[in-house]
């Protein structure tokens, strides 16, 4: 697979106004992908919001494994940084934010209080990359549609404040994503969860990327969902079989490969194979599948 270059230039311009209005902010609220927390974080956002504390939300927790996300929690959580699994469609955790926000700031509202301020308003920038759900949860919080959403990447194109009643405020900001993508595991999650648009994809070879992870990890899954007699070693035989599993064969037995691509990117992106987590921070599915190529 070759390596991705995608990075529209309003992107370029998303990180220097990062940068500019930090000042205005309190703190930073970075979603990301609870299936690929770090392919989903902008390896930027470390370096641009430096000194700022932050809340990270990893976003469709319940497409996740449990047991992987909470070895990502405890290995993202520092003393300024605090992590809460959410989802922001169903609002499901985002009650906490408001808590831990203030535990981040305790010491600055001790100040501010000890100056005779009683009512404190906060401010937070919204950061993350495309289709990790930041205008779904600008929404939520808001209660209303301010923030236009979509189901493709860089739907957000400005900046905007927009006040919920938590007594936080809200700086929502394009999403951003790095220029290019060195390593083909990044790009391949990324991809796999919709984060990189499926037009500049090719979603047939996508495909088996994806059945070549997931048996790897999910292979019972993989059987389960699509009640496959056993895991082929091949990848390709292991889509094959879920190809005619589903009816996806085109004139004389042929695999339809672009329908069945389809279907299995729509299930995985849907929850409907079961919780699967890409990533851990040990980076054994990593290692795990480079040996299963050597």
């Amino acid at each position: 697979m070759a390596v991705i270059n995608w990075f529209p230039g309003h992107m370029k311009k998303t990180q220097r106004e990062i940068k500019e209005n930090l000042k205005l902010v309190d703190a930073v609220i970075e979603i990301r992908d609870a299936r690929i927390p770090r392919s989903s974080a902008n390896p930027d956002i470390d370096k641009l919001c430096e000194g700022k504390p932050r809340i990270i939300l990893l976003n469709k927790s319940d497409l996740a494994e449990p047991r992987v996300m909470k070895m990502w929690i405890n290995h993202l959580t520092s003393e300024n940084v605090k992590v809460i699994e959410v989802n922001c469609l169903t609002g499901k955790g985002l009650n906490q934010i408001k808590p831990v926000l203030e535990g981040l700031l305790k010491e600055k509202h001790d100040r501010l209080k000890s100056k005779g301020l009683v009512k404190i308003q906060m401010r937070v920038m919204v950061v993350g990359i495309p289709n990790v759900g930041k205008s779904t949860f600008i929404n939520k919080m808001a209660k209303n549609n301010i923030a236009k959403t979509g189901d493709r990447p860089g739907v957000t194109k400005s900046k905007q404040w927009i006040k919920t009643k938590m007594d936080i405020e809200m700086m929502d900001t394009p999403g951003v994503l790095w220029p290019k993508f060195e390593d083909e595991n990044t790009a391949l999650s990324l991809a796999f969860t919709g984060a990189i648009k499926d037009e500049i994809m090719d979603i047939e070879e996508l495909s088996y990327n994806l059945v070549k992870r997931l048996q790897n990890h999910y292979g019972d899954k993989l059987k389960d969902r699509y009640k496959l007699k056993e895991i082929n070693e091949d990848p390709l035989e292991t889509l094959n079989d879920i190809a005619r599993r589903r009816g996806c064969l085109i004139k004389g037995g042929e695999i339809d490969y672009n329908r069945i691509a389809v279907i299995l990117l729509d299930e995985f992106r849907g929850g409907k194979i079961g919780n699967i987590s890409l990533e851990r921070p040990d980076d054994s599915f990593e290692e795990k599948e480079e040996e299963v190529e050597k």
